[in-house]
Parts: structure tokens; C-alpha cells; sequence
């Protein structure tokens, strides 16, 4: 994957809490802003197909089970989020 470098400009309480995430979880704040970017647009469920594709062929099934799961698992994330910002 090629990354280009970008300028965004966010909230600084948003900015402060994205880099204390990536210190405790060791990575780093590019991916953890992708991490962010990505479960909304539901890519971190291809990104897992892909992955398991390439050692484990899934078949069209098997795929169209995770597409129809990922909708629900975003929007549970995203209220898990809300509530833990309450």
C-alpha cells in the first residue's frame, strides 16, 4: 500500500487523544487515523477478507456473510464509542 503524506486539520482534544492511543497501543498516529478512516467505510472487512483469501480461500458465502456482518459491527463500534465519551 502506498501512503501519501496529508494535512488534516481536527480538533486538538481528537489529535491528543489519537496520539495517547497509539503510544498505549505501540503503533503508530498515521495508523491509527487510518484505523479511524477505515471501520466507517466498513475497508477493515476487506482488508480481513483479503488477508484470510491469500492463506485460507474463502468462498462466495463465506464472503457474503462477513459483507452483511460488517454494517452492524460499525455501527456497534461507533456505539461503544459514543457511550464511552458520555
Amino acid at each position: 500500500m502506498v501512503r501519501r503524506k496529508t494535512t488534516v486539520t481536527i480538533d486538538e482534544e481528537l489529535q491528543r487523544l489519537a496520539k495517547v492511543a497509539a503510544a498505549r497501543s505501540g503503533r503508530r498516529g498515521y495508523e491509527v487515523f487510518e484505523e479511524a478512516l477505515r471501520q466507517p467505510l466498513s475497508l477493515d472487512v476487506l482488508d480481513r477478507v483479503w488477508a484470510r483469501s491469500a492463506d485460507d480461500p474463502i468462498d462466495d458465502d463465506a464472503a457474503m456473510t462477513l459483507a452483511r456482518r460488517a454494517p452492524a459491527e460499525v455501527r456497534a463500534r461507533g456505539r461503544a464509542r459514543s457511550a464511552s465519551h458520555s
